[in-house]
């Protein structure tokens, strides 16, 4: 319960720090803002700062909390880890599926970057299969659940 009073209160000084800031910036003219540099400076910036802070400390604390539940637990340990090694044999086997070949725009000449043999082309080539491979997963596991529900 004494926890529960903590983060209340931490979300409603979140809240209200960050109603301040965003109240700041409402109260001037946004003409003023777009030509002011220093305007932009002393009411905007720490807007975006407070809020570039906030995201961090959120994926902070929802990774740390997801990794504090895995240990707690090693039966889903062993599941995660299970389906990460998974994962990675599906990146492997689109890898390998991908090609680094020439990349053409739509007058004829080779993309910058795009040159055959590039690292670069074999990686996006490697993302689209890997896509389309965990798409057709997904779209087996759909119509699987389909059929099993009707024929319940």
């Amino acid at each position: 319960m004494k926890s529960n009073k903590i983060l209340n209160i931490l979300i409603a000084a979140i809240a209200f720090i960050g109603g301040i800031l965003f109240i700041r910036v409402l109260m001037e003219d946004a003409q003023a803002i777009e030509e002011s540099v220093d305007l932009q400076n002393s009411l905007v910036s720490p807007l975006i700062s407070f809020s570039y802070w906030l995201c961090i400390a959120a994926i902070v604390i929802t990774i740390g909390l997801a990794f504090l539940s895995l240990i707690r637990n090693p039966e889903n340990l062993k599941k995660t880890l299970g389906g990460l090694a998974v994962l990675a044999v599906l990146l492997l086997v689109a890898y390998f599926l991908s090609d680094s070949n020439a990349v053409y725009n739509a007058a004829g000449g080779i993309e910058a970057g795009g040159e055959a043999g590039s690292a670069i082309n074999r990686w996006v080539g490697a993302g689209i299969w890997y896509s389309i491979i965990l798409g057709s997963i997904a779209g087996l596991f759909f119509v699987w659940d389909l059929v099993k529900g009707l024929i319940k």
